[in-house]
């Protein structure tokens, strides 16, 4: 079981490892099979990328948020499961890997569903970034062309995962909390996770 860790700091990786998709479930795939993380890291050119630094790099990015979830069997979900319950875990993956989006997730998205507001655009995004600079040093020393990248991928990220239609959308979609992460999230008790996913039973 784990559990987030809300000292951890911002970091600025998602610039470099967004969403990942493909290669969360590649990955998961191998684990499922037996593959231990060594193994995962090194296997034969993994997601066909160009040089073998980036497809070690991307592996272990891989490996570090399926282990974040602390669950075997999220994992094997990922692998298993149809697309977009496994998107669905991945952005669960990646939200305990990753307190910047964590935090967006919970803060902001959430709270939107909470309070029935459906409205979203750059204005959002902006303003927690904003938020973010003041309250943090580290990330009042991340460059503007950082922070722009960063908030290009986490609305691509809400792309892929259907909360938006596409990244110049102007309202958030409602999304379903499948059974078996919402299950997951419950045992794990991260119930302060649940208005992320647009639950709140």
């Amino acid at each position: 079981m784990s559990v987030m860790d809300h000292t951890r700091p911002y970091v600025a990786s998602l610039t470099r490892e967004p969403f990942l998709f493909y290669e969360m479930r590649t990955t998961a795939r191998l684990l499922s099979e037996g593959a231990d993380e060594k193994e995962a890291i090194a296997a034969d050119n993994l997601f066909q990328y160009p040089t073998e630094k980036s497809v070690i790099r991307m592996a272990k990015a891989c490996v570090q948020r399926l282990y974040a979830m602390g669950d075997n069997d999220l994992v094997k979900a990922i692998a298993a499961q149809p697309v977009e319950v496994a998107k669905q875990i991945c952005l669960y993956a990646l939200m305990m890997q990753n307190r910047l989006v964590w935090e967006f997730m919970v803060t902001v998205i959430g709270e939107k569903y909470r309070l029935k507001d459906q409205s979203f655009g750059k204005i959002d995004l902006n303003a927690y970034f904003m938020r973010l600079q003041e309250q943090d040093d580290t990330v009042a020393s991340w460059s503007d062309k950082t922070i722009t990248k960063q908030k290009q991928v986490l609305a691509k990220i809400l792309v892929e995962t259907e909360y938006l239609d596409d990244v110049r959308a102007d309202h958030l979609n409602p999304v379903y909390l499948h059974p078996i992460l919402e299950n997951a999230i419950r045992s794990h008790g991260e119930l302060m996770v649940l208005p992320a996913f647009n639950c709140f039973s």
